[in-house]
């Protein structure tokens, strides 16, 4: 009985993890420019049926900011914005986190995704 136990716990942490991914799209190094705002990208992938695909928000997050994300054109389940980086910064560390509705009884539930920290470094034209 315990190994059944077991294999069904196992079982359900791997549907569990595998079944969301977040995609960090944006390249770690990018030039700098005279706006100072960089473009970051994210892709998101899951198979969890209950996740009401109109309800996904999201954003990205760098310190105590955070900034919307918008779609990308002609491409679903991708979003871009641009973040900012001060003219005195070589890097930013930031994440993305993901809002979103979930079907549950006896009502809608709100829950989120954050990615790992990513660091964007910005290196000086040549």
């Amino acid at each position: 009985m315990r190994i059944i136990q077991r294999g069904l716990l196992i079982a359900a942490v791997v549907l569990l993890t595998a079944c969301t991914s977040i995609t960090n799209l944006t390249s770690s190094r990018q030039v700098r420019n005279a706006s100072g705002l960089y473009p970051v990208e994210v892709a998101w992938q899951t198979r969890e049926q209950a996740i009401r695909p109109d309800s996904l928000k999201p954003l990205v997050m760098v310190g105590a900011e955070t900034y919307a994300m918008r779609p990308t054109p002609l491409v679903s389940n991708r979003w871009e914005t641009l973040v900012p980086v001060p003219a005195d910064k070589n890097s930013v560390l930031y994440r993305f986190k993901i809002d979103y509705e979930l079907n549950a009884i006896p009502a809608r539930q709100l829950n989120s995704k954050l990615s790992p920290e990513y660091k964007l470094e910005i290196i000086e034209k040549k």
